[in-house]
């Protein structure tokens, strides 16, 4: 049997033409147009190295071949090697395309290009593996070892962070514990005893304002005498006087006891004065109940354009509003809280504005302390909504105060016995009977008890609905807690019934 083999790629030489007498690699690049097969176009022996007249000044001269990508960097082929057999067919290859193209490369060349195949391009002769410098010592690590340096600073607020290198004299001078203790040691001397007795073994441990806290505890004590004792030791102390913190304490004390001596001309007294002395004397006069001097003495700092702390005008606003024959000191002191560009007003303050507002029915007031409060990125209390509503309710705009009590709720304000009397009155003015119910049942719920005019808004609101059965329910309940109901609402009751 026989077979037929072909060898589609390989080109055998004829024999009549004889092959060159040394072996050479070469590679040659293929050209778009072949020259033609004519003798005169084949180069001699002599001139074979040199290129064609026709092919000398082409305008693209030819390029060594593209071989796509850099295969120095290629990572080296797991393929099998070619054997001797093949690299012989492709030598004889090489040699007839040689022969018919005509071009031949350098050995220069050659190399160039074979080592593209070997690997990296030899580097220029030189010191190839250089040793660097070591890198400069660090100057942490020059220091000496040892133990570190203990700091010098000390912040003495914080209780567990008080060593005991401070000295005795900065743990004492402003310790509240210490300085009320001075003033109840003062407080059971003898009558022939001066306070020196105490403060002359403390005298090295204080400082500049350390006695006002002293000074304003013998006053809540009852002891004016003893506060005006140890201003008057404080004044021989040239490391403690002069100092406002003390005239200002004692000036306070000595006011709200009655036991301030005002001059005829107080205008040249208080002209003098600092404005925490003026801000103590009026506090003073307004916890010791003498609103006429308090009065006179802000009429005062007004007229010198003196600027006093906005919660002097609220505490002056809370007192005279108590009298109903007062009233008219209390617009101009609104009108000047209300000029100012800025307030300082706490919650307690604000409360206290609205209440003296909503008797006086300046309920304009009333919406622009709640706005600007609310602005301030504060969170109103339950005093505050409670003042709110009860002003909403009094102005008769029944919506708006129902928005505050929806407001309330979303913010989980807890509400008080106040709150819900306030709510339920505003229900009964609604008359929303369900909501009425069971905010009356929330107030027992909580723990407080109803009280008398609870009981009669809550009749109300049910003879207004016709739930007879309630209404007697509610009488029994009000006198089991000791409230009588009047003659009239008991006698429409029964002729309900």
């Amino acid at each position: 049997m026989y077979c037929t083999l072909s060898f589609p790629c390989v080109h055998f030489v004829p024999v009549g033409r004889t092959c060159c007498n040394y072996r050479r690699v070469t590679l040659a690049a293929h050209s778009k147009r072949r020259p033609p097969k004519d003798s005169r176009y084949r180069p001699s022996k002599d001139n074979r190295n040199r290129p064609p007249k026709d092919n000398r000044y082409r305008p693209h001269p030819k390029q060594p071949p593209d071989f796509g990508v850099n295969l120095f960097l290629k990572k080296p082929s797991t393929t099998s090697k070619p054997t001797e057999a093949d690299f012989d067919i492709n030598q004889e290859n090489d040699e007839v395309e040689d022969e018919n193209i005509g071009v031949v490369w350098e050995s220069d060349e050659l190399e160039v290009i074979s080592s593209l195949f070997q690997g990296r391009i030899p580097q220029k002769p030189g010191k190839l593996h250089r040793e660097r410098p070591l890198p400069l010592p660090a100057p942490y690590k020059l220091r000496p070892l040892g133990l570190p340096k203990p700091k010098t600073q000390v912040k003495l607020t914080a209780p567990a962070v008080v060593s005991s290198r401070a000295s005795m004299t900065k743990k004492v001078y402003k310790s509240p514990r210490f300085l009320v203790g001075l003033a109840r040691e003062m407080s059971r001397l003898g009558p022939a005893e001066d306070v020196s007795k105490v403060l002359g073994k403390w005298v090295q441990f204080l400082r500049k304002g350390s006695l006002s806290l002293t000074i304003r505890e013998l006053g809540h004590m009852g002891f004016p005498e003893r506060a005006l004792q140890t201003f008057l030791w404080a004044q021989n102390q040239p490391h403690l006087f002069p100092d406002d913190w003390i005239l200002a304490s004692t000036v306070e004390v000595l006011a709200r006891n009655h036991e301030l001596r005002i001059p005829f001309n107080i205008d040249h007294y208080t002209g003098l004065a600092s404005r925490a002395v003026l801000e103590a004397m009026i506090k003073g006069f307004i916890k010791g109940g003498n609103l006429r001097l308090a009065w006179k003495v802000l009429v005062v700092a007004r007229r010198d354009k003196r600027m006093l702390d906005s919660s002097i005008y609220a505490k002056l606003i809370l007192e005279l509003g108590k009298n109903p024959d007062r009233h008219r000191h209390v617009l101009p002191l609104l009108d000047e809280l209300g000029e100012r560009d800025e307030l300082n007003l706490s919650q307690q303050d604000c409360t206290a504005i609205m209440k003296v507002c909503i008797k006086m029915g300046k309920f304009e007031v009333v919406e622009s302390l709640f706005s600007w409060f609310k602005q301030s990125s504060y969170q109103p209390s339950v005093v505050m909504f409670t003042s709110v509503i009860h002003s909403r309710y009094t102005e008769k705009k029944y919506r708006e105060a129902l928005a505050v009590v929806w407001e309330m709720e979303s913010s989980n304000c807890l509400f008080d016995l106040p709150a819900y009397r306030v709510v339920i009155k505003l229900f009964v003015a609604l008359n929303d009977l369900s909501r009425a119910m069971r905010y009356f049942s929330k107030l027992k719920e909580a723990g407080f008890s109803p009280t008398f005019g609870l009981y009669k808004d809550m009749l109300q609101i049910y003879m207004a609905s016709g739930r007879t059965a309630k209404c007697k329910e509610i009488c029994k309940e009000a006198d089991i807690a000791g409230f009588k109901l009047d003659k009239y609402q008991v006698s429409q009751i029964n002729e309900n019934l």
